[in-house]
């Protein structure tokens, strides 16, 4: 890394030196704002990887707080005695809601898959820990989550009862697909790319999820954050396969990523708007916003999860920016770095992004930004992550 990297990476970790919990080993999804899901836990443990492997802590930090949080995730509650609740209380490990009330409310299986992901990196990287690892993921029931052809379900509390349904639209679900199908499960309904539906977006073609929100009641937003993801761990080789509509340019999922990237420097060249586009939190209602290429019928929307659009709110995201920056190296990526390259506070980390509208910050500071600010630094460095 540059001097100027490193720093940048120094300032990301800095964030989970700050919210890390000594008495659980958890670290907070929001700066100092005690809860955390399944997924946020695999970003830690990314973060954690990084920071390791580009010298900011030793070995015996590294093992210390690995030792934390496989304590445990050996030993927390389990939704319905089955799989990780949606929400855990990262100052004592209770399941808890949204809102930090003490709730056992479910299970999401997009969340679920970050954890599994990097449970199977870090046992890649150092096989020291296997055991344990191996042995977090033994604890779970798998048969209401996945089934046998591979579909993903959340689940949800009513009374009594567990309501389940189908989780995962376009993007997240072939990451939530590729994160059971390292574990050895048939996870092919979720993680290959469908074929069904393309749409156009400044002329430039796009993949599109076509179960229909109005049915579903469910947002299937284009977005770019699970493309970047699954580039820097796999090379887009999960879920491979030729496409109908561009068959001589390899597998599907990887010309999915490369037209997500294209169409938002398309939208720079041709209207100097900087476009970074993904999902961030909001400090004040709705609290998380989808900046969308594509939802819902309309190109360049931002909505919220219920399908409310916020279109003032849209944000040039520091995540996705450091996420292309380092999959695209391009004229388009450099402009793009100058963009956010100062959006931290040095002793807190960094920032969800910029406003396009106004070029006001967005200064809430979460576990996601983090931690993907040292993956990709760590991408840089190494490559491919995962083999």
């Amino acid at each position: 890394l540059t001097p100027k990297e490193l720093a940048w990476a120094k300032t990301a970790w800095k964030y989970f030196v700050n919210n890390t919990n000594p008495d659980t080993g958890l670290v907070n999804s929001i700066d100092r704002y005690s809860t955390a899901t399944a997924w946020h836990i695999g970003d830690y443990l990314s973060a954690l990887m990084a920071a390791y492997q580009l010298g900011l802590i030793d070995k015996i930090e590294f093992d210390q707080r690995l030792s934390r949080v496989l304590e445990f995730l050996a030993k927390m509650e389990l939704a319905d005695g089955k799989l990780p609740n949606k929400f855990y209380n990262t100052k004592n490990g209770s399941m808890v809601n949204a809102n930090g009330q003490s709730a056992e409310v479910g299970w999401s299986a997009v969340d679920i898959s970050r954890l599994m992901v990097w449970l199977k990196i870090v046992g890649e990287h150092y096989p020291e820990y296997h055991e344990y690892l191996d042995k977090v993921i033994m604890r779970w029931g798998f048969c209401e989550v996945i089934d046998h052809c591979g579909t993903l379900y959340k689940a949800t509390r009513n009374g009594t009862n567990w309501d389940t349904k189908q989780e995962g639209r376009l993007g997240y679900e072939e990451y939530a697909g590729t994160g059971f199908s390292l574990w050895g499960f048939n996870a092919n309904a979720s993680r290959r790319i469908k074929l069904d539906q393309l749409v156009y977006v400044d002329q430039q073609a796009l993949f599109y999820d076509e179960r229909d929100p109005r049915i579903t009641e469910v947002i299937n937003p284009i977005l770019t954050p699970a493309y970047l993801l699954l580039g820097m761990e796999f090379g887009w080789q999960e879920g491979a396969k030729y496409s109908q509509y561009w068959p001589n340019n390899g597998d599907a999922l990887r010309q999915q990523a490369e037209s997500v990237y294209r169409v938002q420097e398309q939208r720079w060249q041709q209207s100097k708007i900087f476009t970074a586009r993904g999902d961030h939190y909001l400090a004040a209602p709705p609290y998380q916003l989808f900046d969308s290429i594509f939802a819902n019928g309309y190109a360049w929307s931002t909505l919220a999860e219920n399908g409310q659009w916020y279109p003032k709110l849209s944000l040039v995201s520091t995540r996705a920016a450091f996420g292309m920056g380092v999959l695209w190296d391009t004229p388009y990526t450099t402009e793009l770095m100058k963009v956010i390259e100062a959006l931290f506070d040095k002793d807190r980390g960094w920032y969800e992004g910029r406003y396009e509208a106004s070029g006001a910050y967005e200064r809430i500071i979460t576990s996601n930004t983090n931690a993907m600010v040292l993956e990709s630094l760590l991408y840089k460095t190494r490559g491919q992550i995962y083999q």
